[in-house]
């Protein structure tokens, strides 16, 4: 599938994800997530995308966090994912929810152990004296659960509902390809090709 014969951006996205997903060394599900305060400070940091399905592109992290707490209070962001290995990029901007519980639950539920425990022991983004405090936190849950881990009440999961999608694929002397799908309501995408 060529970005030039493309209609879909969703199908599109799966054929480079999938193309990325082989040629990858690590984590070719991993973007940019870029938030911004309520007065328009942005930040950005990388996460791991979950799913992409019919409700967006999906990922997990712990609700009062920096960017859960700008989620939730300025609920757009952007994501740009970048595969080096096979010169592409996507960008992608649109409205942030949060979603069920349950999606949260089904997630947190099939993650490995420690990573459950991690997900008790950090409180993201706050400060924190020293890496013994963190491992001390750690031991402390691993004794507290040491069977099944629920999910801590503020680990949560957000969907971003694509408005636009982009697509840029690198060329020679810098004359790339690129082209932007619009969402146009009530499900209608529009596809225009950009200067590089």
């Amino acid at each position: 599938m060529t970005m030039q014969d493309a209609t879909d951006p969703y199908a599109l996205f799966n054929h480079w994800f999938e193309a990325a997903r082989l040629s990858e060394p690590s984590d070719p599900n991993a973007m940019s997530l870029a938030t911004a305060t309520p007065e328009g400070a942005p930040s950005v940091r990388i996460v791991l995308l979950k799913r992409v399905d019919a409700r967006g592109f999906s990922f997990y992290t712990n609700g009062d966090s920096r960017k859960g707490a700008e989620l939730r209070a300025n609920p757009r962001a952007a994501l740009g994912f970048h595969w080096k290995s096979i010169h592409r990029q996507v960008r992608i901007e649109g409205p942030v929810a949060e979603l069920p519980p349950e999606d949260a639950d089904d997630y947190f539920a099939h993650r490995p152990r420690m990573s459950q425990i991690g997900a008790w022991a950090s409180r993201q983004s706050r400060p924190l004296s020293s890496r013994d405090e963190l491992l001390d936190l750690a031991r402390k849950y691993e004794e507290q659960f040491p069977n099944q881990v629920p999910r801590p009440p503020y680990w949560t999961g957000f969907v971003l509902t694509p408005l636009c999608i982009e697509f840029w694929q690198a060329a020679d002397y810098r004359l790339h390809d690129r082209f932007v799908f619009h969402l146009t309501p009530p499900a209608t995408w529009t596809k225009q090709r950009l200067f590089p």
